[in-house]
């Protein structure tokens, strides 16, 4: 018996995937048409990073206002609150395909509109409409791999979306390396976006709705025709007696509460088990963003930079290698999520976020401690009115030159200008301008503003790369299979959009702060930070998620209806008994 009384799965090896869609390669073409939404989803919330940073060098106010640059970020992440809030809603009424193709069309506004902006504000209002079209896709797209996939393949399957997310991470730094010499550079890394929509768009036109869905809505026939194409014909039988059940048991529960929206989502929190899928639901959903990838994922470039490497374009190829291991690390997923579990995956996987994001603490940490010396007399001879402002022995009594570094330097919201002989040599501490950008780089030397040269940024990398490894596997992709598979079918696009709009929400949390965390704590601090919450996600998973693996969905929701304890809570519960009796 697993935790909570509900017999093993057997295991199911990755090349049982394989020989499934070898058998019937139709489940293989639902999953990727409908992935398409997934590889949008990595895209755009991928392309922003290196789109950024020439945003900045065309709009003087992007580049010296840290909040503009992080809401050109985060409002993508807005708006994917209300497309998957909306999204929820449009699931259950109009059903998973009709979702993804409106999806889509947000997709495509999004994208034209900031190719074309000729403002900030007006990119913002193009992310807003992306976002819109992500908080949607990330919620239907593994929701209909899942609906339309046969329960023994269906995580590796759901994590195909896993893979195109990533995919679509990785694709978005290619595009960016692809138009660093363009003219127009960020404007094409943004409007590329609208080509995947159109493609999906027209292949889910010729793909069906979920048979799940389907069925509920008393279009059997149509339901039978579609199972027929997924599973082997002496399992079509079962199927449908098991969605049978399922439906009856939910209409009856509808004939209590009522069909309107309120009564739905008064009903789903008086259902103990919705209330406990929600609860494993939320929490794997809310510890995916508080671990701190999408800093990582959005601002990769940036945090390379504060890493000590200057360019623009050195950034973004480095930051290619932390995506490509995301995507790497989605292909490990689909190879065990059905053989060891999506619990255990996530639990190893959290150990090692945690290991990751302290050494990563210690290195930048290290790396602000032995940043190179300023050197006075070239900080005030180095150029007329050249001088940091704030580099004056009276400017700051109790910090004298002879104290200042680099990274001091850079917290005075000036810039350094390294030594032409060695990089690691004292510099001058300068004014923080492209003049003085452009004066630093004509003597032969390297200007930095965002971070110092560091014997120790070679060793970040490091550890951005195995945090990511970490990462991808389980915390990375099992939190969206966990969802798709994890409440009653009444309340699967309710659930999941209440699941979704948590993980958005905590998102925009994350992503809206990393900038002004990292200047008031530094990269140390943030990173630290995240640790401590990753530890607390951590516990809350151990102590909430059941494991889903290898289950029929009415398995699994029979597993919730008797509660779900932690193998060692059982086992002390089953101690005390003892000493009862």
């Amino acid at each position: 018996m697993v935790e909570g009384g509900i017999a093993k799965a057997d295991k199911t090896e990755f090349t049982e995937c394989w020989r499934t869609t070898w058998k019937t390669p139709y489940i293989m073409r639902l999953a990727l048409s409908a992935g398409i939404g997934g590889l949008l989803f990595g895209y755009d919330t991928g392309v922003i990073s290196g789109a950024l940073l020439f945003i900045k060098e065309d709009f003087d106010e992007v580049e010296k206002k840290t909040w503009l640059q992080s809401t050109i970020v985060s409002m993508a992440v807005a708006g994917a609150i209300v497309g998957a809030a909306v999204g929820g809603w449009i699931n259950d009424r109009f059903g998973r395909r009709m979702s993804i193709l409106i999806a889509d069309v947000l997709f495509l506004i999004g994208a034209v509109v900031m190719a074309f902006a000729p403002a900030p504000w007006v990119i913002i209002v193009g992310r807003i409409f992306v976002g819109f079209g992500v908080g949607m896709a990330s919620m239907t797209s593994p929701l209909y791999i899942s609906e339309a996939s046969p329960a023994r393949i269906r995580g590796a399957l759901v994590s195909t979306n896993g893979l195109l997310i990533t995919g679509g991470q990785f694709f978005s730094y290619l595009i960016n390396l692809a138009f660093v010499h363009t003219p127009g550079t960020w404007r094409w890394m943004l409007g590329v976006a609208g080509v995947p929509a159109i493609v999906q768009f027209v292949l889910m036109l010729s793909l069906p709705e979920s048979p799940r869905w389907l069925y509920r809505k008393d279009r059997v026939a149509e339901s039978r025709a579609i199972l027929e194409r997924i599973y082997p014909e002496e399992e079509v039988e079962a199927e449908m007696e098991a969605l049978k059940e399922s439906v009856e048991a939910e209409k009856a529960d509808e004939a209590i509460i009522g069909n309107s929206f309120g009564a739905k989502l008064k009903g789903a929190f008086a259902n103990p088990v919705v209330r406990r899928g929600l609860a494993a639901g939320v929490t794997v959903q809310v510890a995916q963003q508080f671990v701190g990838i999408n800093t990582v994922m959005y601002y990769s470039p940036s945090i390379v930079q504060f890493a000590g490497f200057a360019s623009n374009s050195t950034a973004m190829a480095l930051s290619l290698v932390t995506s490509g291991l995301n995507a790497i690390g989605s292909i490990v997923s689909m190879m065990f999520v059905d053989r060891y579990g999506r619990r255990k995956l996530m639990i190893i996987s959290m150990f090692g976020i945690i290991t990751c994001l302290i050494i990563l603490a210690t290195v930048f940490s290290q790396a602000a401690i032995h940043a190179p010396k300023i050197d006075a007399v070239q900080s005030t001879t180095f150029a007329p009115n050249a001088t940091c402002p704030a580099f004056a022995p009276l400017a700051v009594p109790n910090a004298p030159p002879s104290r200042w570094n680099c990274m001091k330097c850079l917290r005075s919201e000036c810039g350094f200008c390294a030594s032409g002989v060695q990089p690691y040599a004292p510099g001058a501490c300068v004014v923080l301008s492209d003049d003085m950008k452009a004066t630093c780089h004509s003597r032969g030397r390297t200007y930095f503003k965002d971070g110092c040269p560091s014997k120790f940024g070679f060793l970040a990398i490091v550890f951005l790369g195995l945090y990511i490894i970490v990462y991808a596997p389980g915390m990375g992709t099992v939190p969206w299979i966990v969802n798709s598979e994890i409440y009653p079918l009444r309340y699967r696009g309710l659930g999941g959009g209440i699941a979704a709009v948590s993980n958005w929400v905590s998102n925009l949390i994350v992503s809206e702060s990393f900038l002004s965390l990292t200047h008031a704590l530094g990269s140390s601090g943030t990173f630290l930070l995240f640790a401590g919450f990753s530890t607390v996600g951590l516990f809350f998973i151990w102590l909430l998620v059941p494991e889903t693996k290898g289950l029929q969905f009415e398995e699994v929701e029979k597993l919730l209806e008797v509660g779900y304890k932690p193998s060692l809570l059982q086992r002390k519960n089953k101690a005390k008994d003892v000493d009862t009796a």
